[in-house]
């Protein structure tokens, strides 16, 4: 069986990860930080990508390993366009639509994976990927009506993780991921919960502005009459009320922190307002868990907790509570991306799976 070398890039707001994987092996891993001061020059996301990729290569080469060692490269999914889940080959469309800020409203840097994997492929003559954008959209369409006309309910999700987990607990329980039911609980910075029926995200609450449970930074779900209010107090612009509701909310507002052993040490000191905060949030997932057993007409295989929350062992044990009766529980702390990423490729390249064209 032949073997292939891939080189993983995902770009986050203040960091670059990369890593290579020599198939299902990760050979070597980095997280670079980035200062404000180092960010702060750029006007856009996209004007990055030189002083990012700089920094891949700089890495790499302190460390001996040759780009002309690989058999691909594969970025991080951004804001593209509504897709369906899967690989895809990186190309002009992409590169264009990643760039275009208009099509949700926002740029995030994880659009840079696309750029530089797209970038070094070409140099090097190798082909380019992304798995499992955060736009990966296979609602049903009952499920994008949300009561007003002109608001439509849209899908952005932690789907690479998400399915990268799916796929191992399907492993786990000897059956086929796309004869799975599962509940799906993304617990990070961001939260998604989703119901899959058979391997597709059918439903999902909007990780970054949408429905569902606060987390560590984000408001979640709210009362329509109090955004109502605050959108005409004049104490705020839109940007500065977008950003109090994503990055200045949950357990920051609450607490002053989303510090997770900071967190969980005030819970052990018996300290009653983060123990309220937590179980809060506890029951704010578990009323979404059980709103997505609903969706899957209580036809439900397993529930999987997953991402950086999932190790706080309180929270845990109070969002049990209240969903191990709907279907058995399994849960896997931190996140799969840099390996789900390289195994979508490796699916590709070893005739497993087909590369879509976006």
């Amino acid at each position: 069986m032949p073997s292939y070398r891939i080189l993983v890039i995902n770009p986050g707001s203040t960091s670059t990860k990369i890593a290579v994987f020599q198939d299902d092996n990760e050979i070597f891993n980095r997280t670079i930080k980035h200062s404000p001061e180092q960010l702060t020059g750029y006007t856009k996301v996209i004007d990055q990508y030189e002083f990012r990729r700089k920094i891949i290569e700089e890495q790499l080469k302190e460390n001996n390993i040759d780009l002309r060692s690989f058999d691909s490269v594969v970025g991080i999914g951004g804001l593209t366009r509504p897709v369906e889940s899967g690989t895809y080959i990186i190309n002009k469309k992409m590169l264009d639509d990643l760039a275009d800020k208009s099509i949700w409203g926002m740029s995030h840097a994880s659009a840079l994976g696309a750029y530089i994997a797209k970038s070094i492929s070409d140099e090097l003559n190798i082909p380019a990927f992304i798995v499992d954008p955060i736009s990966v959209n296979e609602f049903d369409d009952i499920a994008r009506i949300s009561g007003v006309v002109e608001i439509e309910r849209k899908c952005l999700s932690h789907a690479l993780n998400i399915k990268a987990v799916g796929r191992e607990l399907a492993q786990t329980l000897c059956k086929n991921f796309n004869e799975c039911n599962f509940i799906a609980a993304h617990l990070g910075g961001g939260i998604t919960i989703s119901p899959l029926r058979k391997g597709r995200i059918i439903d999902a609450n909007n990780a970054m502005l949408g429905m569902g449970p606060f987390s560590p930074q984000r408001a979640g779900a709210l009362p329509i009459g109090g955004v109502i209010d605050l959108c005409f107090s004049g104490k705020y612009t839109k940007k500065e009320l977008e950003r109090k509701f994503v990055k200045e909310s949950g357990f920051i507002a609450y607490l002053g922190t989303d510090d997770g052993i900071a967190i969980v040490k005030e819970i052990e000191k018996n300290n009653k307002k983060f123990i309220t905060i937590v179980q809060a949030m506890a029951y704010q997932i578990a009323k979404e868990v059980g709103a997505c057993a609903t969706v899957l007409k209580g036809k439900v295989d397993a529930i999987y907790y997953t991402g950086g929350l999932a190790n706080n062992k309180y929270l845990m044990k109070w969002i049990k509570e209240r969903t191990e009766f709907i279907a058995p529980i399994y849960i896997y702390p931190g996140e799969k991306e840099m390996y789900a990423m390289a195994q979508g490729v490796i699916r590709v390249l070893k005739g497993e799976e087909q590369a879509k064209e976006y």
